[in-house]
């Protein structure tokens, strides 16, 4: 909508930027990454678990606006975080996430929420293991985002039927598709 107001593609794209920025978002991974680090041993893991459920803070990385269950993505990105820890090293920080999912996930306080892990989880195990420093966490999320954005300032400045956008988010692809394993993909 930023694009519909005819401002530059700079503008379009910083606002979009702006708009991922936080720990409820874009910044969610780097969230994670302060909050393994203040628990700090998995030993501390029960205790954290509990100022949790008192209402102290939030357990960073978990609950999803569109996956009450598990994250599938996060299943994913933990896995891929073992392998790339083959080729950077091990992040002491995974013991410490692997233990603080165990734990939550037997919690009914956790499950009854539908507080699962999300991709945010273990994308910033990952990153720092890549030794990506913290700040740019949040720019590595928008870079796979920024062609579609850029794509979209295009549709709103060239449209001429188009008046100042209010996006809605209405899916108009197919309503089924037949899920082809990797290995099979060509």
């Amino acid at each position: 909508s930023i694009g519909s107001a005819y401002a530059d593609p700079y503008s379009a794209m910083a606002g979009a930027a702006a708009a991922l920025f936080g720990p409820r978002h874009g910044g969610a991974n780097e969230a994670v990454v302060k909050m393994l680090t203040e628990i700090g041993d998995v030993k501390n893991v029960p205790a954290y678990i509990e100022r949790v459920k008192k209402g102290e803070f939030r357990l960073m990385g978990f609950g999803h606006r569109v996956y009450k269950n598990y994250d599938p993505r996060a299943k994913i990105i933990k896995r891929i975080a073992y392998e790339v820890f083959e080729v950077t090293g091990m992040n002491p920080l995974i013991d410490i996430a692997v233990e603080l999912e165990r734990v939550a996930l037997e919690d009914e306080y956790f499950i009854s929420r539908k507080l699962y892990p999300n991709v945010d989880f273990y994308s910033g195990i990952i990153y720092q293991a890549m030794r990506f420093p913290p700040d740019m966490f949040t720019v590595l999320f928008t870079l796979g985002r920024a062609p579609g954005w850029l794509a979209q300032w295009v549709e709103l400045v060239t449209d001429p039927e188009q008046k100042i956008a209010r996006p809605r988010q209405i899916y108009l692809g197919y309503d089924y598709r037949d899920y082809v394993p990797i290995e099979q993909r060509g």
